[in-house]
Order: structure tokens, then C-alpha cells, then sequence
């Protein structure tokens, strides 16, 4: 038994049930009104794809995975443009005047068109001799939560999942960004300062794609869960381990050659979108 799953910032009762009734589904059961719904599936229909395609130019998400173990017992979350709506090291380098250079770098890194680790070395050189106390003043001023996060997290932990974030960003941000949204723990890579300012270093090793499928492998392990157990999001192609690895792997806001390679994509709402690929209804969720 399959189930699909129909998000939208505004979602047409009209054109769910349409697609209830074309594809032979059961009762379609509203899990937000005018914002998601679900209906089970016999089988993944052969128009999935085309039907998907067409809902895209609706902005509305369809998601279609296996009925058992939807509930999952432990989040694995990216954070740049993930859990925040910003690239730290970019929001860095605006500060360093190098802004324009870095987005570069970055953007073709994560869409898997440069080597994450070198990408990396090379962006954070460039932030040599930057005040390390901007660090503290980007994240005031800069950094913002992406929307839904609050909800996810405090309505997995209140059902008994354990949260982790893991970045290829720094611990700096992950520290707040983990405090602030209570994750269980958090893992990224160290800017290296000196004498007060950035030397342009990172600390090694480098936490890339390969640390966050150890973080899975580590973190599911000593919870005696599965990775079936899991749902992971990210963005970026460094993310592709882990969300081909999880049990479901949501990716979100994707860049086009990470979205071409996962099954579950959201591209038009928040991060909610995974409560409801869980099956919570906006009713189950917790606010803080």
C-alpha cells in the first residue's frame, strides 16, 4: 500500500479530489485544510511522473511513498538554506566584501558541479583576516529561520524522535541554530581564528557528504533504531548520501541535479510539509 500526498500554500479541494478519483484512490483525508491532503494507493500509478510535472506548474507538491513506517523516529537535517533560509558562508563573505565571489562557489557546489571539500578550502581562505566577532553579528543580523522548522522539530521531539542537525556549514551557527530550535546534538565544521580574526582555515577533518552518512550510520546505531527509521532533508548534492541513505529523504527547495536524484521533493511549501509526509495533521502539530 502506497500513500500520496498533496501539499500547497493554497491547495484546490477541487483538483485533490480530481486526482483521488483518476487515479482510483481511497478516501481522501484532509490533513490541513486547503493547505494538504492524503489518499492510499493500490500501486504508484505509470502517470505519476507526468501528473507530477502538471502539479509543479500549480505549485502544488505530490509525494507518493509506501504506506508502513511513514512515522519516524529520528530527524537528520541539513542547515544552510535547510533549517536557516541563508548560506552562512555567503552572509560571511558579504561581510569580508567578497560576497559575490563566494555565492559563486557555492552555488555550483551544491548543485554538485565542484568538489565539496575544495570548494570549501577555497571560500573560507577568502574570509582571511575577517573579525572573528562578525561571526557573531551575522548571525544576529542575517540568519533566519526557514519556516515550518519550529513545528517540525517540536512536534517530532513531543512524539519521541530525536533530532540532529548536520552541516557542512560551522559550528558556530549550528550551535545557536541548534539551541534555538532544541536539536538533540549537532555536527559541522570549525572555522579556525587567531589573535581574534579568521586565519582562512577549516578545521579537519572536513565534514562533507561522506560525515553526514556517518552521522546516520553513528547516530542510528547508538539509538538502536534503523535508517528506515529516519527522514532526512537537504538542498545540496552534499546532502545526497544521507537522503538516499534515510528511510525517507526529503529534498527541499532543491538544487536541479540534487532534486533530479531523490524521490520526495518539496519545492513549494515549508519545512510542515514533512510532518505531513508522516501523516501528522496541522492539528498534531506543537508550537513553541
Amino acid at each position: 500500500m502506497f500513500i500520496a500526498t498533496l501539499t500547497a500554500r493554497h491547495l484546490d479541494p477541487a483538483a485533490a479530489e480530481a486526482l483521488r478519483n483518476a487515479w482510483g484512490g481511497g478516501v481522501l483525508q484532509w490533513l490541513s485544510p486547503d493547505e494538504a491532503a492524503e489518499f492510499e494507493l493500490a500501486e504508484v500509478p505509470s502517470t505519476f511522473r507526468n501528473t507530477w510535472r502538471d502539479l509543479q506548474s500549480l505549485q502544488i507538491d505530490l509525494n507518493i511513498q509506501p504506506a508502513d513506517n511513514r512515522r519516524k523516529k529520528m530527524l537528520l537535517a541539513d542547515m544552510d538554506s535547510t533549517m536557516i533560509q541563508q548560506e552562512c558562508i555567503d552572509e560571511l563573505a558579504e561581510e569580508a566584501g567578497v560576497g559575490e565571489r563566494v555565492k559563486e562557489i557555492t552555488a555550483r557546489a551544491m548543485n554538485g558541479e565542484l568538489d565539496f571539500d575544495g570548494a570549501l578550502t577555497e571560500r573560507v581562505g577568502l574570509l582571511k583576516g575577517l573579525p572573528e566577532s562578525v561571526i557573531q553579528r551575522v548571525i544576529d543580523t542575517r540568519i533566519t529561520l526557514m519556516p515550518g522548522g519550529p513545528e517540525l522539530i517540536a512536534t517530532m521531539k513531543a512524539n519521541g524522535a530525536y533530532c540532529a542537525l548536520v552541516s557542512g556549514g560551522f559550528t558556530a551557527f549550528t550551535a545557536k541554530i541548534a539551541a534555538t530550535l532544541s536539536f538533540d546534538e549537532n555536527r559541522a565544521n570549525t572555522l579556525m581564528a587567531g589573535n581574534g580574526t579568521l586565519t582562512g582555515e577549516v578545521g579537519r577533518p572536513i565534514l562533507g557528504r561522506e560525515a553526514k552518512v556517518q552521522a546516520l550510520e553513528e547516530i542510528t546505531a547508538r539509538l538502536g533504531i534503523t535508517e528506515a527509521d529516519v527522514i532526512a532533508v537537504g538542498d545540496g548534492a552534499n546532502d545526497l548520501g544521507m537522503l538516499g541513505r534515510a528511510g525517507t529523504g526529503v529534498a527541499l527547495h532543491a538544487k536541479p541535479a540534487v532534486a533530479a536524484q531523490c524521490e520526495i521533493r518539496v519545492n513549494h511549501g515549508d519545512l510542515t510539509s514533512l510532518l505531513y509526509l508522516q501523516g501528522y495533521s496541522r492539528t498534531d502539530f506543537v508550537t513553541t
